[in-house]
């Protein structure tokens, strides 16, 4: 009988040798976003962190991805900024409910590890974590052969953060007269990049240059900071993080019934990138408008006699803004569209 050389796992397309090498890498990177609450180290079952401190916390959690933003990371072999995307937008998330960030984890996904593009990948997940205050305490790296194409991996993360009960941001204070402010976005942050991949390299055919790369991957923005400042100075009613679903979708998550946000497009100018995509597909208005978020990331509701403490806070900080429209009654449309040439009302 011919002797029979034992299968192993790496027969299998996994590597343990080079997930340990990840792991490595990985420890190094997390431990230096750990706060005084975080009482296990990397490769622990689990993430343990003391909740000290507080009166009445509420824990509030959010878990997310970056889309297929990272398509844009493997076609420029560009992967250490995609980490942080991942995080901020996850803190927003919590922030706009008016969480500050305790810790986080993450899930890197791949058909076969490289240690290097995944730690790549999770040092922008500690730098955002660091720039957060928040701690990365876990994860998974998993490597499963036949279910990614070669040099692909998925990303998503977890986030948990604490806010007093009396102080949840809920926006059932929100009343018809409130202003909304808009905080600049940093381009398309991520969402909307299927539909841009397609205009630009499908239909333009554009080659993927570096100034085109730079665009695509540009950081999606934190605005923890703008909000925690507001919120100290009691100032905010409300806030909306604008993601996928764009103004249209999103504003309307933190507001009563019966209102809605009268939004007047031209308080601020959209950036021509994506001018440039609505031109490329002669995209329908409101479909564009639900799809990209139109160079504003964050919307902020607070009433309007306190329109100019909050954006001398914001100048303090060196944070842009635009009075961007009101909270009207309605019961119909909950945002409309002013300052275009007409009102338009979305659902």
């Amino acid at each position: 009988m011919a002797f029979q050389k034992p299968v192993t796992y790496q027969d299998a397309g996994v590597s343990i040798d080079e997930a340990d090498r990840a792991v490595s890498l990985i420890r190094k990177h997390a431990r230096g976003t750990f706060t005084r609450g975080v009482l296990t180290d990397i490769g622990s079952f689990g993430g343990g962190y003391l909740l000290s401190g507080w009166k009445n916390p509420v824990l509030v959690s959010s878990a997310d991805g970056v889309g297929t933003k990272v398509k844009i990371a493997f076609l420029t072999g560009r992967h250490d900024t995609i980490g942080e995307d991942l995080v901020n937008h996850c803190v927003n998330d919590i922030a706009v409910q008016g969480a500050v960030p305790l810790f986080f984890l993450d899930y890197f996904a791949v058909g076969k590890l490289d240690a290097n593009v995944a730690g790549q990948v999770i040092e922008g997940v500690a730098r955002g974590c660091r720039n957060n205050g928040c701690a990365l305490i876990g994860g998974e790296t998993a490597e499963m052969p036949g279910l990614y194409q070669k040099g692909e991996y998925d990303l998503a993360g977890f986030i948990v953060g604490g806010v007093e009960r009396r102080r949840m941001l809920t926006g059932a204070g929100i009343r018809p007269g409130d202003v909304l402010l808009g905080l600049p976005s940093n381009g398309l942050h991520t969402n909307g990049y299927s539909l841009a991949r397609k205009l630009l390299f499908e239909i333009a055919r554009r080659p993927l240059t570096r100034a085109l790369a730079d665009e695509l991957l540009k950081v999606h923005r934190s605005y923890l900071r703008p909000i925690r400042a507001l919120m100290d100075a009691r100032l905010l009613k409300g806030a909306a993080h604008i993601t996928g679903g764009g103004i249209t979708d999103n504003t309307p998550r933190i507001l009563p019934e019966g209102m809605a946000a009268r939004v007047d497009v031209s308080s601020w100018t959209v950036p021509p990138f994506f001018e440039e995509l609505r031109a490329i597909g002669k995209l329908d208005l409101a479909d564009y408008r639900r799809t990209f978020n139109l160079g504003i990331g964050m919307i902020l509701v607070l009433a309007k006699r306190n329109l100019g403490k909050a954006e001398a806070i914001l100048s303090s900080l060196g944070e842009a803004c635009f009075q961007m429209g009101d909270v009207v009654e309605s019961r119909g449309p909950r945002v409309v569209y002013s300052g275009g040439g007409g009102e338009v009302g979305d659902s």
